[in-house]
């Protein structure tokens, strides 16, 4: 099954480092973000997870959850922990699923069905697509999805700059353009007449007929 946006994130049962977790009940009302990796004790997703234990606060600022996916098992998990803590200086207070029978890897087209159902004997370079951010809204529908390569580590500044945006633009009728970040002009949506704008944000500016910027609303 391929997973597009506003598709409707699929639900799980999962085993994690804090214990077990119905996926669309552990969202409840926030935003989530769910971030895979295709096994523990790797380098580049040792970085990653500490960058994102670094980070928590920030996501639990925007009222997001962070939940991390390793195709391993819970145990090992919580012994790689302490490395990333090593490497981070910051502790992983956050769950991360064990995958061991690669379900939730498949579960979101990660990973194809006859690969398997056992994590062992996999290396990082069979598990390579499992390097994927979805974010989830509190309405369970997927708003992003990123996939990176395995000599790539991701970027967790865009996904908090891609959160901001995505909350923007849920709550009033502006888009964001290139490169855009918090506090800057934004683009008002083509579902509003020039006369509503004039009135929802005055002043705005008419770039072309189809390309209207105003201040970032609050």
């Amino acid at each position: 099954m391929s997973l597009r946006i506003n598709d409707t994130a699929p639900d799980f049962n999962a085993e994690t480092t804090q214990g077990p977790i119905n996926f669309h009940e552990w969202i409840g009302d926030s935003y989530a973000v769910l971030f895979s990796h295709p096994k523990d004790f790797t380098p580049v997703c040792t970085t990653e997870l500490g960058a994102v234990a670094t980070l928590e606060d920030q996501f639990a600022k925007r009222g997001v959850k962070v939940l991390g996916l390793s195709v391993d098992k819970v145990d090992d998990h919580s012994k790689w922990a302490q490395d990333i803590k090593d490497v981070s200086g910051a502790d992983v207070t956050f769950p991360i699923i064990g995958d061991p029978e690669l379900k939730i890897a498949k579960l979101y087209d990660m990973l194809a069905a006859e690969e398997g159902d056992s994590c062992e004997g996999r290396t990082p370079a069979n598990n390579a697509p499992v390097r994927t951010v979805f974010v989830i809204g509190p309405d369970k529908k997927i708003k992003l999805t990123l996939a990176y390569p395995m000599t790539t580590g991701r970027n967790f500044d865009e996904i908090l700059r891609v959160l901001d945006s995505i909350q923007l633009t849920a709550k009033h009728p502006v888009a964001t353009p290139a490169n855009w970040q918090k506090g800057g002009d934004v683009i008002i949506t083509g579902a509003v007449s020039n006369d509503d704008a004039a009135v929802k944000f005055p002043g705005y500016k008419t770039v072309k007929p189809y390309l209207r910027t105003t201040q970032q609303p609050q």
